[in-house]
């Protein structure tokens, strides 16, 4: 799983940069932009086990730290799910933002962080970071979103199974662990990669 996960993360950083190169002037992310890591979202299955390894590897002290903004951004999720807000303009801050708007599991990002400042479509419908440059009405390359969430639901099924491949999670319930019950670690990964 990790070796398509990986595959997968490159091909949209390469797509990401292929847009970059085109329309310079249009992308604005740089480091410290933070604006992507305020948008409300889940992961899948697959991104979740490879955010939480990440996520392990800190010291316990920033563990610790981040794990209390996870409860701050939990409590605020479930108040727009409860409220039945729109997730497409409700904001949460990511609690793995740090104080000088970088992500401390940056590497391990999943596919909307990775996609956020370039145009994206969904089920048709073209969606652009509103800091960036792109113009209304003009016509820019795009990433679809919808085929590369059939990818990461289908690596999920294959890493779990049906049931529990095709649940999906905000980031604070990854980072607190939450409902996350999968029995699914980097050791079962590494099993099935065998």
């Amino acid at each position: 799983m990790h070796d398509e996960l990986d595959k997968l993360f490159a091909a949209i950083d390469q797509a990401f940069k292929a847009v970059r190169e085109v329309h310079p002037d249009a992308i604005t992310c740089e480091k410290g932009c933070a604006d992507c890591c305020h948008a409300v979202f889940d992961v899948s299955l697959v991104e979740a086990v490879n955010l939480q390894a990440h996520f392990r590897k800190l010291a316990a002290p920033m563990r610790e730290q981040i794990a209390a903004a996870a409860h701050q951004a939990m409590q605020a999720w479930e108040h727009i799910m409860a409220a039945h807000l729109d997730p497409a303009v409700a904001r949460i801050r990511c609690p793995l933002l740090d104080d000088q708007g970088l992500c401390l599991c940056y590497e391990a990002r999943p596919v909307n962080c990775r996609t956020y400042g370039v145009p994206t479509v969904i089920d048709g419908k073209g969606h652009v970071c509103g800091l960036s440059g792109f113009e209304p009405g003009e016509s820019y390359p795009t990433i679809n979103l919808v085929a590369l969430q059939r990818i990461l639901h289908d690596l999920s099924v294959q890493l779990a199974g049906e049931e529990k491949g095709v649940r999906r999670w905000p980031i604070a319930a990854v980072i607190l662990d939450q409902s996350l019950s999968c029995d699914v670690t980097e050791e079962t990964i590494a099993a099935k990669e065998k």
